[in-house]
């Protein structure tokens, strides 16, 4: 199967690519669900998970580079996988700069700030740490953008930096205000308004936007969500969305087979 290419800076990935959330067991569905996805997500089961993606027709995967993500990916390569990483800097590194350089040496093709990294920064008013993080993702030779969970901290950086790419979460399910990391709650928000607003705000980009919580972390069919999708994709926009194989073995090539017949090509 081979999903539509598109760019983001000199990267050529699928539309629609894998998201590394429930690896990590960041469910975005409570304690409980993160506990699932941990347990049933072993080594050997991200590989595989990987490599399905990747004959699914996915070439990319969106991901976190800590210590763990990054050991199972030098594995998976050597055993001949082939997808391409895009690294997301990991909340708990106390030097976001020095991560983005780990992930360039681990050979990431693109790089982008955490959401909640961007998020906290933007509302304790320190945007000055946007440009030098940008700078140090071109200096390595990836793709560089920014993830951020609501409107604000998007419009700051389209007005005032040139990213290759931005990460436009549908909804912003909790405030984060003093940490940048990611809570488990049994009570986050996911308003269709958010979602809305979200849309809105890409189609005045310039450069190319990775849609991603498309599914509202798994509270919306596939089918209803990715009608949304047809509707505001652009053609040079991205689709990121993760899988739980612990539900389904089959997750992906049904998902991929959706995605093609619903929101198709550009």
């Amino acid at each position: 199967m081979a999903l539509d290419q598109v760019a983001i800076g000199s990267v050529k990935v699928s539309r629609l690519v894998l998201g590394g959330n429930p690896f990590s067991g960041f469910s975005h569905q409570g304690a409980d669900r993160d506990r699932q996805m941990r347990r049933f997500y072993t080594v050997e089961r991200i590989k595989q998970t990987l490599r399905r993606a990747e004959q699914a027709g996915i070439t990319a995967l969106f991901a976190r580079a800590d210590n763990f993500i990054m050991r199972v990916l030098e594995e998976y390569w050597s055993e001949g996988g082939g997808l391409q990483w895009f690294a997301q800097t990991a909340a708990e590194q106390s030097d976001h700069l020095a991560n983005i350089s780990a992930a360039a040496s681990m050979g990431a093709k693109g790089c982008y700030l955490h959401g909640g990294q961007t998020d906290v920064h933007f509302r304790q008013g320190r945007t000055d740490l946007f440009a030098p993080a940008l700078a140090r993702m071109r200096e390595r030779a990836m793709a560089g953008g920014f993830a951020a969970h609501n409107v604000g901290p998007h419009e700051w950086i389209r007005d005032h930096l040139k990213p290759d790419f931005q990460m436009c979460c549908y909804y912003d399910p909790t405030e984060r205000v003093d940490r940048p990391d990611h809570v488990a709650s049994d009570a986050e928000k996911y308003d269709p308004a958010h979602r809305d607003e979200m849309t809105r705000f890409i189609r005045t980009l310039p450069w190319p936007a990775v849609h991603y919580k498309v599914l509202a972390a798994g509270r919306l069919p596939p089918d209803e969500a990715f009608r949304y999708v047809a509707g505001v994709l652009r053609p040079r926009d991205v689709v990121c969305v993760g899988f739980h194989l612990g539900d389904d073995p089959d997750l992906i090539e049904k998902t991929v087979a959706l995605f093609e017949r619903i929101v198709g090509r550009p």
